[in-house]
């Protein structure tokens, strides 16, 4: 629990969701007051579509951090615990590779057969793999964010 709740919501994505929530229009609600909408009904039916672009963008940044996450884990994750972050099995091989290095220095092995940038590098493209192909989902609601205008002047 002390991995998840960190990440929960952090205080720039409330600036940023409180500042997208007030550039909606008084007029959208008011408009629904008219019609004989409830408060819930206005905020499920006209306000919520209006804010899909920043709940979008919290969405990305809070998978990005949960994603990135491997600082935390390895400070509050045991060795009792089977499944840990992707991101800290990769920070542990290079830390493996790295150590493996240093102590094979004095030996009859020759350090440049040993992995090292083409590890990293093979962790970085398993690393952002899944936030490449994760982009192009929440993409679409940036870009109806853009053309929202639901009042006319």
């Amino acid at each position: 629990m002390a991995v998840f709740l960190q990440l929960l919501m952090t205080p720039w994505l409330i600036i940023l969701m409180k500042n997208f929530a007030r550039s909606v229009p008084y007029e959208i609600t008011e408009s629904g007051k008219m019609d004989g909408a409830d408060d819930f009904k206005i905020f499920i039916t006209l306000i919520l579509p209006m804010l899909k672009p920043a709940l979008a963008t919290v969405g990305l940044f809070l998978a990005l951090g949960y994603w990135n996450e491997w600082y935390n884990s390895m400070l509050y994750l045991g060795s009792a615990v089977t499944y840990k972050p992707l991101q800290y099995y990769l920070y542990s091989i290079i830390n493996t590779a790295a150590q493996l290095k240093s102590s094979m220095a004095g030996a009859a092995i020759t350090i440049t057969d040993l992995p090292s940038n083409t590890l990293k590098m093979a962790t970085a493209v398993v690393a952002t793999g899944p936030i490449i192909f994760l982009y192009p989902f929440v993409q679409r609601y940036f870009i109806t964010g853009i053309t929202i205008g639901a009042v006319k002047g």
